[in-house]
């Protein structure tokens, strides 16, 4: 299992250490770092801006949203920071919710999955310099009307490698079979060990369709796990409540949060319900404290080392091919040391 380092969106401003953080990773031997974007800063400026301080880390994104910018418009960009890094980009894409598609990209959210589909489709054919013409029923190239003038046209720029590796966001179990048939690799964002075989289940499904580019051996699994060190466990856990309330609370709404859908999947249903309700109606200080001990066990490492030492083999033992990690370059040092 490989190291990746997590840096995420921003939130008011550029995070401090970013640089000596990227520094340390690299340095520890980290396979990777991904950045990520919501409404706020996007993922491939700073993607470019810290990848050229490093020589051998893979960049990669976590994820880029697919509505935010067309297929060819992803593949150009990708396909120039793959020149600028000597071949070191992996594109991460989601499709997102309702609430970032529609309310901030001004793009219509439904059939995500169909969309994905054509999205990807149209950004390999793009990376491998063929001339792109599509017509789905998402997306149609060349654009029938406006000015009739649009006309298949192919990159002028020649790609450094044919292909880039591109990963699938994804959480329901439809969206991670596909993730198996279509993708390079899967990126879950609350990955549970113990729900492994429910995942294996869906991945195999995805493989065992005709055209999968993957087999279980040559595929990845990259999911963020959070890891806390701290001799109480109640206050390693408390540092990761509040982000566990916000994604099952506040990200979507009733019926249409698929994050909420995840930990309602693993056995907490009554729970999420409580959150849910305690954060929409504004007691969000309520709402963190309803997460449960053991519902923030499932999905990160925390409390004492030697307790996270105990823990580690299921990880190791999962789907996982890359856990991606966050934190000072001493706290990667300590993962670092944890985990080899």
């Amino acid at each position: 299992m490989k190291l990746g380092l997590a840096l995420g969106y921003w939130s008011a401003g550029p995070p401090p250490g970013v640089a000596e953080q990227v520094a340390a990773a690299e340095d520890l031997g980290f396979d990777s770092m991904w950045t990520a974007e919501a409404y706020g800063s996007d993922a491939l400026t700073p993607l470019a801006w810290l990848g050229a301080h490093t020589e051998r880390i893979r960049l990669g994104t976590s994820v880029i949203q697919l509505s935010a910018r067309t297929p060819t418009a992803t593949a150009m960009a990708a396909m120039t920071l793959d020149h600028l890094s000597g071949g070191r980009v992996v594109i991460g894409i989601g499709a997102s919710g309702p609430q970032v598609v529609e309310g901030w990209y001004g793009q219509p959210y439904p059939k995500p999955l169909a969309r994905t589909r054509e999205y990807v489709r149209i950004l390999r054919s793009t990376i491998a310099r063929e001339t792109v013409r599509f017509e789905g029923d998402h997306y149609t190239i060349p654009h029938p009307g406006g000015a009739g003038l649009g006309k298949p046209l192919r990159s002028t720029l020649h790609p450094l490698r044919e292909e880039i590796p591109i990963l699938l966001a994804a959480e329901g179990p439809k969206n991670v079979a596909m993730a198996a048939e279509i993708g390079d690799g899967w990126q879950p964002l609350f990955y549970a060990p113990r729900a492994d075989q429910h995942y294996r289940d869906a991945l195999a499904e995805g493989f065992a369709r005709p055209g999968a580019r993957r087999k279980p051996d040559d595929f990845e699994v990259v999911g963020m796990v959070s890891v806390v060190v701290d001799d109480d466990v109640e206050t390693a856990a408390n540092q990761i409540r509040p982000h566990l309330a916000l994604y099952i609370g506040g990200m979507g709404a009733k019926g249409a949060n698929f994050h909420y859908d995840v930990f309602a999947r693993m056995g907490y249903e009554d729970e999420c319900a409580q959150i849910q309700e305690l954060y929409l109606s504004g007691r969000k200080d309520q709402a963190i404290a309803s997460v449960p001990l053991s519902l923030v066990e499932q999905v990160a490492l925390i409390g004492p080392k030697a307790k996270i030492a105990e823990e580690l083999p299921q990880w190791r033992d999962s789907l996982l091919t890359t856990m991606v990690v966050s934190g000072s370059p001493d706290t990667l040092r300590l993962i670092t040391d944890l985990v080899t």
